[in-house]
């Protein structure tokens, strides 16, 4: 499945992880269903998907926490950008 696919699916996927369902629903502007599916996750892919949300929430000391905790560096660049990168790599 591309990118666009993910972003265009009128349903979330079937058997998707819980990170790549927080990003669907983040596509959707479901901000509160989407942290609640990365929160469900116990996986270094969901913390990343929870970091990138408190990003975008604007609660950047939580972020630095899950994106510690996903071993990733704090993102620098737009929101949309970090969004596909993390969709790319998840897909």
């Amino acid at each position: 499945m591309t990118v666009d696919e993910f972003r265009g699916a009128a349903e979330p996927p079937a058997g998707m992880s819980h990170a790549l369902l927080a990003l669907w629903w983040d596509a959707r502007g479901d901000w509160q269903r989407a942290h609640e599916a990365a929160q469900a996750g116990q996986d270094a892919d969901s913390a990343w998907v929870h970091a990138f949300l408190h990003r975008k929430e604007g609660d950047l000391a939580n972020a630095g926490y899950w994106y510690r905790r996903a071993g990733r560096p704090a993102a620098q660049g737009s929101l949309d950008e970090e969004w596909s990168l993390i969709t790319t790599e998840l897909l």
